[in-house]
């Protein structure tokens, strides 16, 4: 069966939102079983692949979108929910089962690589912002226990990959601008010289935000280059650079504020002008060599990043000699390594693929915090209340194998994680004592799967795993006694367990079904939120039990949709005491909704080169804290709304697009902050808004 697949047979789906009557197309080039490279660490199809696990290409990423945040992408994704918190300072809230809606900020509970580069630092924080979208090919999104040979997280692995320079040299704008005060402009120019690819990209975003208190600038550059020593190796180098200075950080509101202006902040935001800068340069060089059927994967990368941010901790509570004050300052010089040996062999009457690897990882921080405030002066850089350097270092070597024969695909893996954190306290002062110290992590996570081919047109699987996911810098800092650096916080260990379906429908709609159900001691959980500020503690058991549904169809007459749910239940499986007191067992956990949904028909008229697409998402109740008793952030539903053209004149390639989102003007909070002591814990997501953009190519 064809992975491009041309459409003979005629089929029906009872779904309300679909074209009546739609028969298969004739002919389409919309990829329902693309290639991947997560999970196996192979090229495989994800048909195939023992694991739920979803791709999102170019055509897709690229739709009429502006290409700043990777929301924008992976909406579609079941079993991942990614909240524009409106918030550039912040970044995106990202979550994958329900793991990594506690996060403040950045992006916890998942490991995030971009062109084998790790986005992900070794504590396990990572920053979506630094994705480059506009130069994106495809992002693999993977969820469950496969997952657990990837490391120190518990929820997945988000992978980008940019496209590699080949044939004729071309070059290209896109301009789009919208709503708020939104605009971007990108330029880049792609091709390949003398055996040579390269692409290089240039692109600066600003907005004045749907919130006050809300603007933004950003620039980012890339480059790769790549090229082939001989016939068996390939070499990829890669640069960029991200920068964000003076982002606007509107924070949350109480409840009686979003009722009475959406857009309002805080009175404490606006005194004490919160915002955060953002400076960050990396590279990497990536190697392999293919010696018959065996592959040597080689990688190793460094980068610095640089960071102030001004909170709204108030002057009051940095009497504490404990306080660290209210500006945060570090820098942070990050590199790592990565080898990988994939050996092919016959064994036991099937073909044997084995990977052995090594991932080496190592951050280093120049940490300083500042009071906050000078005299009667609010959110100005004051006296030094923190001087430190942070270490964090993981090493994990892994084993992973797959064997197939006939029907049967079994896959086995085994990780050994051991991360270390060491603090150098600087700052000693009177009661604030020396919080020098040290904390260490390991656990071995292994991983079973089989897939069944039952026929042709479907397959079944079942997999296990071991997860593991230790407290991040920023948990540690302010979860000890006085908001000191914890060394008392656990990692938090978990059982996951998966079984799915994988079925062709006639020969153009293809249907993803898994069930999962995911064990967790000693989660981490919000002890308290405030002023931008928030600490942990480690709660006792949780449970998660979901179901993730994702249908893609093409249709006779050039539409094609998507329907992706997610349903899941999360939560807390025995009473612990935490800041809202004691937590009975069975409260549902905060930040994650019960129920969400996406749809989109797209139907484009090849020869024109229109095309318009209906996009519709809803999502259940969240609560914002433990609890449950607070305010929970309302269900909604919007649509969004799209039309573009793309017209090929000679040598000149144009694409033009008008984006309506939240067509219908509904009012809704987009995201939470979980835990808030202030009880400020909405953020709003804007009304109806729109985007129009174009993009000019021309190839020599």
């Amino acid at each position: 069966m064809s992975r491009h697949l041309s459409s003979r047979q005629p089929f029906c789906l009872l779904l309300a939102s679909l074209p009546l009557g739609a028969v298969a197309a004739d002919e389409t080039t919309f990829a329902l079983d693309p290639l991947v490279v997560t999970g196996s660490r192979v090229e495989h199809s994800s048909f195939d692949l023992p694991a739920a696990v979803d791709v999102v290409e170019g055509d897709r990423l690229h739709a009429d979108q502006a290409q700043v945040n990777v929301s924008e992408a992976l909406a579609s994704v079941p079993g991942i929910s990614v909240q524009n918190r409106q918030n550039y300072a912040q970044d995106l809230q990202i979550s994958s089962r329900g793991y990594g809606a506690r996060s403040a900020f950045g992006v916890r509970g998942l490991r995030l690589v971009a062109d084998g580069i790790p986005v992900s630092m070794p504590d396990g924080q990572g920053q979506s912002a630094t994705f480059n979208l506009d130069r994106a090919e495809r992002i693999e999104v993977m969820r469950g226990p496969l997952s657990a040979v990837y490391g120190n997280h518990a929820g997945g692995v988000i992978q980008l990959f940019t496209a590699d320079g080949h044939g004729a040299p071309s070059v290209e704008t896109s301009v789009s601008g919208g709503s708020y005060g939104t605009w971007k402009i990108d330029t880049a120019a792609q091709g390949e010289v003398n055996g040579v690819g390269y692409v290089v990209d240039a692109s600066r975003f600003a907005s004045e935000g749907f919130r006050d208190h809300s603007s933004v600038m950003r620039d980012q550059e890339s480059a790769k280059l790549t090229f082939s020593p001989d016939a068996d190796s390939t070499v990829r180098i890669i640069a960029n650079r991200f920068n964000q200075p003076d982002t606007q950080d509107p924070q949350g509101v109480d409840w009686a504020t979003y009722a009475r202006d959406h857009q309002a902040v805080s009175s404490a935001t606006l005194a004490y002008n919160t915002r955060k800068s953002i400076d960050l340069t990396q590279g990497g060089i990536a190697y392999e060599r293919h010696f018959g059927d065996d592959l040597l994967q080689l990688s190793t990368y460094l980068g610095q990043r640089s960071v102030v941010q001004y909170q709204s901790i108030p002057a009051s509570a940095q009497a504490n000699p404990k306080n660290s004050g209210g500006v945060i300052a570090f820098d942070r010089d990050y590199a790592g390594f990565s080898a990988r040996w994939i050996s092919k062999r016959q064994f036991a009457g099937g073909i044997a693929t084995t990977t052995f690897g090594v991932d080496h990882e190592r951050s280093v921080d120049d940490r300083r915090g500042y009071e906050n405030f000078v005299g009667s002066q609010l959110g100005v850089k004051g006296a030094l209340r923190r001087d430190e350097d942070d270490r964090v270092t993981s090493t994990d070597p892994y084993v992973q194998s797959e064997w197939q024969r006939g029907a049967w695909t079994l896959t086995a893996g085994l990780r050994h994680s051991h991360v270390e954190f060491e603090v150098d306290d600087h700052y000693i002062n009177g009661s604030n004592g020396d919080d020098s110290g040290s904390v260490a992590y390991s656990k071995t996570t292994p991983v079973l799967a089989a897939l069944y081919q039952v026929s042709p047109t479907l397959n079944l699987y079942v997999g296990a795993a071991r997860g593991f996911e230790t407290p991040t810098l920023n948990e540690l800092f302010y979860s000890g006694t006085g908001g000191s650096f914890s060394y008392d916080l656990k990692p938090a260990t978990s059982t996951h367990l998966e079984t799915g379906a994988k079925a062709w429908l006639g020969d153009s709609s293809r249907l993803d079904l898994a069930l999962f159900q995911v064990r967790t001691n000693d989660e981490l959980v919000v002890a308290s939120s405030t002023g931008g500020r928030t600490s942990y503690t480690n709660a006792g058991k949780t449970l998660r039990q979901g179901i993730e549904v994702a249908l893609d169809s093409v249709w006779r007459g050039g539409f094609t949709s998507r329907i992706a749910y997610t349903g899941l239940r999360a939560i807390y499986d025995a009473s612990f005491t935490g800041s809202a007191g004691t937590v009975a067992a069975g409260n549902y956990m905060p930040g994650i909704a019960r129920n969400s949904l996406y749809g989109e028909v797209v139907w484009r008229d090849r020869p024109s080169g229109f095309h318009v697409g209906f996009e519709a998402v809803a999502r259940s109740k969240v609560y914002v804290e433990d609890s449950n008793t607070q305010k929970a952030a309302p269900g909604y539903a919007i649509a969004n709304l799209r039309f573009g053209i793309d017209r090929q004149y000679g040598k000149w390639q144009v694409s033009s697009f008008l984006r309506i989102n939240n067509l219908l003007d509904h009012d809704y909070i987009g995201s939470v902050i979980v835990g808030d002591s202030n009880g400020r814990y909405y953020e709003a997501a804007p009304g109806r808004n729109l985007l129009l953009g174009s993009t000019v190519r021309y190839t020599f």
